[in-house]
């Protein structure tokens, strides 16, 4: 076998990606297709007195237009995880009477082409009666605010609460000192680099056909098929070819996925909508978004007696499908990492504004959670005099505390916290930092350090993954699985635990996914769950094939046989059987699905950990930032592909750079997106990203799956954000600074501070 688990290949899939042969939704062209365009509000709180479509129809190329009542027996794009009891804030597929952001959708047109479509679009009339906005969540929890939903008490539509807030308040109350800190995490969206696109196909005695790209066809199915068109499962069909990157954003239903749709069954011809740049900007589900006053009580020696948290967080319009869940159940119950706190308590207030909803994105919550606690632990070490590491080291749970409860509702398992920190400090030259600090100083710089030390909960998703094999006749493999690649290279990994299980070669597998037709079993991808899930799956699934093939070779050779290597061997005898000839002699014997289910079927998260140790140096002259050094050591468990998880941890560390200095959506105070383009709106480019990442793995297999994996995709953002913040406030001498830490941002403070570049 060439290649198997914990070596690093490179991706099977790269050169069809690289050469153009990817297969993208809007890639898609269907016989007699029509196209579509939604109509947006222009408005971010507004009556909708009266739509004339007469104009648009008669727009050369327009099809039809339609309006909430052409859609009002659908059902609205469901909320999964209601924490407002009562109080439903419901999306529909097209507004009826009001709509509550900027981008809410308002019509949709089918023309034959895009540009007819557009210009029908145009030609729509709506008669809008403006109403009150609250754009920040300052406005809408104030006194007297107007209220976004008329049936709730106010724009405050949940509280939300874990942990011993009785004995929070007796810790700070008797603590030796107290740390306090209000953190802002700002407003980001997904900018995934394939907007969001979906192909609408329907037939009379086949039912109804999505595709789009997404994060997993099976839930979008089922979603699609009860909440909203409301038809029996098996009339519906989500297929998901290749995708442009998800980041959370690609989980979700889109009123757009039901409108294609509709159309395609009320015209009796496919319709396809592409998204352009500014819809993602306006309705993709955005990103963070939250307020905290958290305060951090320490005894004398610098050890954390108890931490107290109060957020709100912003919902956006409507609470969208997981949006109440992020900074609740996911970030809320890791809240204080894996340091050794007696007493917790946080709350979480969920407010909705006038502005785009918000849901998960990239961590979704864990991120959340990390940054405020790592602000926490780094000014309370400032403040009490001892150093970033020796306070972390102070607070760390031991191995011999493991299994430890949080008090959250979280149990964390296995993991050498100390000792991932103090390997970190090597890989990052701590040591060093004095000699670069000084000689940052003699250029007119500002060389700041900062650590961060993250843990999060991955695996989320359910309790089982299914894997579906079929086995051709000249031995060929095809496994389908129910996770959902949105670059993170499944079709590479899943084939190196199958060829390593089987002992073949991967050049014999391919790996298939994103059809509900084939797959109706799966939880998708988000949460760091794809290996601990899927991959129990796939060895469940090599497994049962074994079994199966020993049966069948036994039978044909006359003798029990052992297997190993892609042969079955006789005992008895010099005999074999390949997976070739036992499937042309046996056509579709070998074929089956297996499924591979949690111990005692109940949640089994993983708990992904490390230490973050960046270096940031400030020019006070022009407020400019840049990431000089970056170090990571991490515990991921088993590594499958070692590279491709180094790959990962890139892609995260620049979405959590992008948000630390560039990222930020912004709205005015009437709800209007400032920020509604790539001219407004910075992501991180190549020379935003530190030169090189010195990233090592200390690793300590999960107990949870059968891999021993733990999880990698979301852990690059949640170290990044606080470990570069935390470096930039260091260069400032300890000054509090918010994300984007912009480059007017940090000058204006530098030359608060009295920083000047030496004569």
């Amino acid at each position: 076998m060439k290649f198997g688990t914990g070596q690093s290949t490179l991706r099977v899939e790269d050169a069809r990606l690289l050469t153009g042969q990817g297969r993208y939704t809007d890639d898609l062209a269907r016989s007699g297709m029509l196209y579509g365009v939604s109509l947006r509000s222009p408005y971010a709180h507004a009556e909708i007195k009266r739509i004339d479509v007469s104009a648009a129809l008669e727009v050369p190329g327009v099809v039809a237009v339609y309006t909430h009542a052409d859609v009002a027996d659908y059902g609205p794009i469901p909320c999964l995880v209601p924490l407002s009891g009562d109080v439903t804030t419901p999306r529909l597929l097209l507004a009826a009477d009001r709509v509550r952001f900027v981008g809410d959708g308002v019509a949709f047109i089918v023309a034959e082409t895009r540009e007819a479509a557009r210009a029908g679009a145009e030609a729509v009339w709506v008669d809008y009666d403006e109403l009150p906005v609250v754009a920040s969540m300052d406005d809408a929890i104030a006194p007297g605010a107007p209220k976004i939903w008329a049936a709730a008490a106010s724009n405050s539509l949940f509280d939300w609460q874990v942990g011993d807030g009785a004995a929070v308040a007796a810790a700070v109350a008797g603590a030796a000192h107290v740390t306090r800190l209000r953190i802002v995490q700002n407003r980001v969206a997904p900018a995934s680099m394939e907007v969001r696109a979906a192909l609408g196909e329907y037939e009379a005695d086949g039912g109804f056909t999505l595709t789009t790209g997404s994060q997993g066809v099976v839930s979008m199915r089922r979603e699609l098929a009860k909440n909203i068109l409301k038809v029996p499962t098996d009339q519906v069909r989500v297929v998901t070819h290749d995708v442009g990157g998800g980041f959370g954003m690609k989980s979700f239903l889109y009123p757009e996925y039901a409108l294609v749709l509709h159309a395609a069954r009320a015209l009796g011809r496919p319709v396809k909508w592409t998204g352009e740049r500014s819809d993602a900007f306006q309705t993709d589900t955005h990103g963070r978004a939250m307020v905290s006053d958290a305060a951090l009580a320490l005894d004398a020696e610098g050890r954390i007696l108890a931490l107290q948290v109060e957020t709100w967080s912003d919902l956006g319009a409507y609470q969208a499908q997981f949006g109440p869940a992020i900074q609740t159940m996911a970030g809320g119950r890791i809240m204080g990492g894996v340091y050794r706190i007696p007493a917790i308590h946080n709350l979480v207030h969920g407010v909705v504004t006038n502005t785009a909803p918000v849901d998960a994105y990239r961590g979704a919550g864990r991120p959340e959670s990390a940054y405020l606690m790592e602000r926490l632990v780094e000014a309370a070490a400032r403040e009490i005099g001892i150093g970033v590491d020796e306070m972390r080291l102070r607070n760390l749970l031991l191995p011999a505390e493991l299994p430890h409860a949080n008090g959250l509702g979280l149990t964390y398992d296995v993991g050498n916290f100390p000792a991932v920190l103090e390997r970190a400090k090597v890989v990052g030259d701590w040591g060093g930092f004095a000699a670069r600090q000084a000689d940052a100083t003699r250029r007119g710089k500002r060389l700041g350090r900062g650590m961060a030390y993250y843990v999060e909960i991955a695996g989320g998703g359910g309790t089982e993954e299914h894997a579906d094999v079929r086995v051709a006749a000249d031995g060929a493999i095809e496994m389908a699985v129910g996770t959902q690649s949105n670059g993170q290279g499944h079709e590479t990994v899943y084939a190196q635990v199958l060829a390593a299980r089987l002992g073949i070669e991967m050049e014999q597998i391919r790996i298939v996914q994103g059809d509900s037709d084939r797959m109706d079993v799966g939880g998708g991808t988000g949460g760091s769950r794809s290996m601990a899930f899927g991959g129990g799956a796939v060895l469940q699934c090599a497994d049962d094939m074994i079994a199966r093939g020993s049966e069948l070779a036994s039978a044909d050779l006359g003798s029990d046989v052992d297997y190993a290597d892609g042969l079955f061997r006789a005992r008895s005898s010099n005999a074999t059987a390949s997976w070739a000839e036992l499937a042309a002699r046996h056509p579709g014997a070998l074929d089956g699905r297996s499924r591979y289910q949690t111990k005692e079927g109940k949640p089994a998260p993983t708990f992904p950990n490390g230490c973050h140790i960046a270096e940031v140096e400030l020019d006070p002259d022009t407020g400019m930032v840049a990431v000089t050094r970056y170090s990571i050591v991490d515990d991921f468990g088993v590594l499958v592909n070692p590279m491709l998880v180094e790959g990962q941890i890139h892609g995260g560390i620049a979405q959590g750079l992008g948000q630390a200095v560039l990222e930020n959506i912004v709205y005015d105070d009437a709800g209007q997106l400032i920020t509604g383009s790539f001219m407004d709106y910075g992501i991180p480019r190549a020379d935003v990203m530190p030169p090189a990442v010195a990233f090592e793995t200390l690793n300590t297999p999960s107990p949870t799956n059968p891999l021993g994996v733990k999880g990698c995709g979301e852990a690059g953002t949640i170290g990044a954000m606080p470990s570069v913040m935390n470096a930039i406030i260091d260069a400032l001498d300890g000054q509090q600074v918010e994300m984007p830490a912009t480059p007017e941002k940090l000058w204006r403070l530098a030359q608060n501070i009295g920083f000047h570049r030496a004569a």
